[in-house]
């Protein structure tokens, strides 16, 4: 099959979990942020933003050593996957043990007394999830794409239905009667910890049905490759981390940063998290092409053409990632109804977010060059200028400019990394990019945003129809210039 073609068929497939599996958990977004305040949904943001931490450092990079080693030819797969696996199942139990212990303390350094259960199921949805993740590197790496959307559709789904009882069914349940059957499930207490305890079973579920990868795993430990996997995947977890604190930091600090008290703070947080929210296609999409993407690569490296195709890789995605900006930006009107009235205060940070996560995208496509040549430290250091970039600007404009200047802190982070990396690879895997249609593309899609914005403030158009003009404009000029191209390289080989 051609390689653009089969990169193409895998983005798809992983896109049917990814973005059709996580769009329906995201329509959860709704019944929170029109079910609890602000102020309690920022207790939610807050907890998910310090699991985007843990997360990356409980699975120590193992994934991408996974694919490193299993391709490289030294080492049978099953070996590979083994010691990989049964490692981080370990560090997990531990984990794990570890914080059922220190709840208690650990809730109150949190400003969360009352609620010490949150740490443990906290816990224990990070260690589930980060054995379950080594198992779907498994799946990506012999291309089970099918079976593992359909895990994922299957954990989101229990997700999804399990909120959907406690706080909609229970929860009324309770209101009418409180010693009814089902009311006597919700306990007004818990409040929003019903999300967690529901994130919790769908990752229990998860495991379970990836039982086949998980049991009688065949190979055995191998304490020498270990310390190779180990020494090439521990920067990646500095990468990762560096990653989250971009990603991530934003909300984890607001509480803290934010010049007002705390139920203010945190009901800002609600409001920027859940306006965050609306650059879910962009998110999903690009999760989407690294579960095909990573693999891709490195099982592609080989190829005489495989530069020539990388390039043509970015320049696929860049055009799709423009016109998933101008989707949202330019029908902002309707996605705005996804969160509840209180929080659409802040939509003025999505187009921002948007660009953001745009930027990300691209760094992830140029961050190929430390993958191939096992540069990974160098890697990190991109990383980790990125994470203090977001730190500095975080620390300087939070308090000024509040969530806006956190989501421009983003935005600047994610900019600086793509340059950085661009000339890195350059340097050690130079890819023949054609940079005048990236930026020719970003430029065109930012105009189009800032034509929207005259048609619309200024010419008195309505929003829905300058809306339309304007993304049919973007189609006709993307199918004129590289319609054709991309489709010849989706032509069987």
């Amino acid at each position: 099959m051609n390689p653009l073609k089969r990169l193409a068929s895998q983005t798809a497939i992983y896109g049917v979990s990814s973005v059709f599996g996580r769009f329906l958990n995201y329509l959860l977004v709704p019944l929170f942020t029109y079910t609890f305040a602000p102020a309690e949904y920022g207790v939610v943001s807050e907890f998910y933003a310090y699991m985007g931490f843990l997360a990356v450092l409980l699975v120590f990079g193992l994934e991408t050593g996974y694919f490193r080693f299993r391709e490289g030819g030294e080492h049978a797969p099953e070996t590979v996957y083994a010691t990989a696996l049964r490692f981080v199942v370990l560090a997990n139990g531990g984990f794990f043990l570890l914080l059922l212990l220190l709840q208690q303390p650990l809730a109150a350094l949190l400003r969360y007394p009352d609620h010490p259960e949150y740490i443990w199921w906290v816990a224990a949805i990070l260690a589930l999830d980060s054995v379950g993740l080594v198992a779907f590197a498994r799946l990506r790496a012999e291309q089970l794409a099918v079976r593992f959307a359909a895990i994922k559709v299957i954990e989101i789904g229990v997700n999804i239905g399990l909120n959907l009882f406690f706080i909609v069914l229970c929860r009324r349940a309770f209101e009418s009667d409180p010693h009814s059957l089902l009311g006597g499930l919700w306990n007004p207490a818990i409040g929003v910890g019903y999300i967690f305890l529901a994130n919790l079973a769908a990752s229990a579920v998860k495991l379970l049905l990836l039982g086949p990868q998980l049991r009688g795993v065949p190979g055995a430990f191998d304490g020498a490759l270990f310390a190779r996997l180990i020494r090439y995947s521990m920067p990646m977890v500095i990468i990762g981390f560096a990653g989250i604190v971009n990603e991530m930091l934003d909300r984890a600090a607001l509480k803290y940063l934010l010049p007002h008290d705390l139920e203010t703070n945190l009901a800002q947080l609600g409001i920027y998290s859940a306006c965050y929210k609306l650059s879910i296609l962009m998110t999903l999409f690009i999760q989407a092409f690294r579960y095909a993407g990573e693999p891709f690569f490195f099982a592609y490296a080989r190829q005489t053409d495989a530069r020539r195709i990388y390039a043509q890789v970015l320049n696929a995605f860049v055009i799709f990632c423009v016109f998933i900006f101008l989707l949202v930006t330019l029908y902002i009107d309707l996605f705005k109804f996804f969160i509840g009235a209180p929080y659409r205060v802040g939509l003025e940070v999505v187009p921002v977010l948007l660009l953001a996560n745009l930027l990300l995208g691209v760094y992830v496509n140029l961050s190929i060059w430390y993958k191939l040549t096992d540069r990974t430290l160098l890697g990190a250091g991109v990383a980790l200028t990125g994470a203090a970039v977001t730190v500095a600007l975080l620390l300087w404009w939070v308090p000024v400019y509040g969530y806006m200047g956190a989501a421009w802190a983003t935005l600047v982070c994610y900019a600086v990394m793509v340059a950085l990396s661009w000339a890195l690879g350059r340097r050690y895997y130079p890819v023949p990019y054609d940079l005048k249609r990236v930026f020719g593309y970003l430029a065109l899609g930012l105009a189009l945003y800032g034509a929207d914005r005259l048609l619309v403030e200024r010419a008195g158009l309505h929003a829905f129809l300058a809306g339309t003009l304007l993304l049919a404009a973007f189609l006709l000029i993307a199918f004129t210039l590289d319609g054709r191209r991309l489709l010849r390289g989706l032509r069987p080989a």
